[in-house]
């Protein structure tokens, strides 16, 4: 196979008429219509030998023996790699985007709706994932009996995410408001796992000076009320109507509904794809390393920053013949606004 650095000007032009024509009508590309559209003036002979050069190269395949080419997986990875960058929305999806995104004050708002707005302006699949509480910070905890051995603990951190649950414990309300003014007034803005490794030293090492707080607190800790449920994942799926019309393969199309139904699946998918310390947005050009049944699809994605924190993931899923410069674009202008929005909340 020809290493895409060594494709010429001539065949890189109509590898990238091919790859662009194929993804606006779905049909198969023939010599006589990137003839008329050829800037060079190429004739059709010209054009099916170019096309026979890049079939050998691996970037074309026929369908049917009559019939034209269509892009192959690495005809699509080249084609992205000479488009990063160049693109601009138009005017009408900027609106779009932030008057979907306007008035919202906290991370998981902001996913729920950047889902649902990515599925709107890439018609395809829009996906959020917002990262575990472990990683935001915290804004304050509340602690309140409910009866006999039962307390209701509440989390809630800087990005917004709320985290409850039930612990079966018997301390008075006294106490628990202690401790929680403890915990509010020491440890806003820490990270959950850094807070509970001080906090356990601190219970080991003070507990003679705070015998009845900390006791109060090592009993909270034991039973988990300032875990922030940091094995799971809030995740946002929209769009997956889109694929109804996208996908022709009713067998394929069920397999990818289903997947799109196990959120466990699409976390498991953007931590296999997308490293939350890359700055640019990342196409993924077939996802069957991951999984196995989104062999033909393509994740475009980037990470969600406030600052310098990620809070999460966004992306697009959609097959191969998805309009890459578009969907780039929107991907890399949602990210750019989650992190100026959410910076000007704080």
């Amino acid at each position: 196979m020809t290493p895409p650095g060594n494709i010429g000007h001539r065949e890189r032009e109509i590898l990238t008429a091919i790859v662009e024509t194929f993804i606006a009508t779905g049909e198969p590309v023939g010599s006589r219509v990137l003839s008329r559209s050829n800037r060079e003036g190429l004739s059709p002979a010209t054009i099916r030998n170019v096309m026979a050069d890049l079939s050998d190269a691996g970037f074309l395949e026929q369908p049917h023996t009559s019939s034209g080419r269509v892009p192959t997986t690495e005809a699509y990875r080249y084609y992205v790699e000479q488009i990063s960058g160049e693109a601009h929305l138009s005017p009408g999806d900027e609106n779009i985007i932030r008057d979907s995104l306007a008035g919202i004050t906290d991370v998981p708002e902001f996913l729920e709706r950047t889902s649902r707005v990515l599925s709107l302006v890439s018609k395809n699949v829009g996906v959020a994932v917002a990262v575990p509480g472990e990683k935001n910070a915290l804004e304050h905890v509340y602690f309140s009996r409910l009866g006999d051995q039962k307390v209701l603990a509440v989390v809630v951190t800087r990005s917004g995410l709320v985290r409850d649950r039930v612990l079966r414990l018997d301390i008075s309300q006294a106490d628990l408001d202690r401790a929680a003014r403890y915990i509010n007034e020491n440890f806003r803005g820490w990270t959950m796992s850094n807070m509970r490794a001080e906090l356990q030293r601190r219970i080991e090492a003070e507990r003679s000076e705070y015998d009845r707080l900390m006791a109060s607190l090592e009993q909270l800790y034991k039973q988990g009320a300032l875990t922030a449920d940091a094995g799971t994942q809030t995740v946002f799926v929209e769009g997956a109507s889109n694929l109804v019309a996208n996908e022709q393969d009713r067998e394929r199309l069920q397999e990818m509904l289903k997947t799109l139904e196990e959120k466990g699946k699409i976390v498991r998918l953007l931590e296999a794809y997308l490293d939350t310390k890359q700055e640019a947005v990342r196409v993924v050009i077939g996802l069957d390393e991951a999984l196995p049944s989104m062999s033909n699809f393509v994740l475009i994605g980037a990470p969600a920053r406030v600052g310098s924190e990620v809070m999460g993931s966004l992306a697009v899923i959609g097959p191969t013949r998805i309009d890459y410069q578009h969907t780039m674009t929107a991907v890399s202008y949602i990210a750019r606004l989650f992190d100026k929005i959410l910076n000007e909340t704080e």
